[in-house]
């Protein structure tokens, strides 16, 4: 596995961890946000840790070259090459679909002044980033089957 990984994750773990002692440090409304940072830094560094411990150590080296060699093929299979250019470009045309129709939902609900509080849009694209995901996984899966 190459250092750039452990570096990577070392950086996360420094990063997490920076933003740990400012939400402990501070007494801001902000905290909420620097603990998610936090969280959000740390898992993923010690998991990259792992990784590279776990595959770098002698008798997973073997294991790592043909999941390597794996991966290779899967990546460039052409017909899984494109059938995700071709979910990516139903997803896309999804999500304008729903961002088209969300402004002008918004935009009502703004005149007829039923929304007051900021919090909605934060859900609101909380639940937009998990339908483009998702609707980006259920498309490739279908195309998958069809082909």
């Amino acid at each position: 596995m190459k250092k750039i990984n452990l570096v990577t994750g070392i950086m996360y773990v420094i990063g997490g961890l920076l933003f740990l002692s400012i939400a402990i440090l501070t007494n801001s409304k902000l905290d909420s946000l620097f603990f998610g940072f936090a969280g959000a830094g740390i898992a993923p560094g010690i998991m990259m840790i792992y990784k590279y411990v776990y595959w770098s150590s002698p008798q997973n080296k073997e294991r790592y070259l043909e999941k390597l060699e794996n991966e290779k093929i899967e990546r460039h299979d052409e017909l899984k090459e494109k059938i995700r250019g071709k979910s990516a470009q139903y997803a896309y045309a999804a999500g304008l679909f729903v961002i088209s129709f969300s402004t002008v939902l918004f935009n009502i609900l703004d005149s007829l002044e039923i929304i007051e509080n900021g919090n909605i849009f934060v859900f609101y694209l909380c639940g937009y980033l998990l339908f483009q995901i998702i609707i980006g996984i259920v498309i490739f899966r279908y195309l998958m089957k069809k082909y």
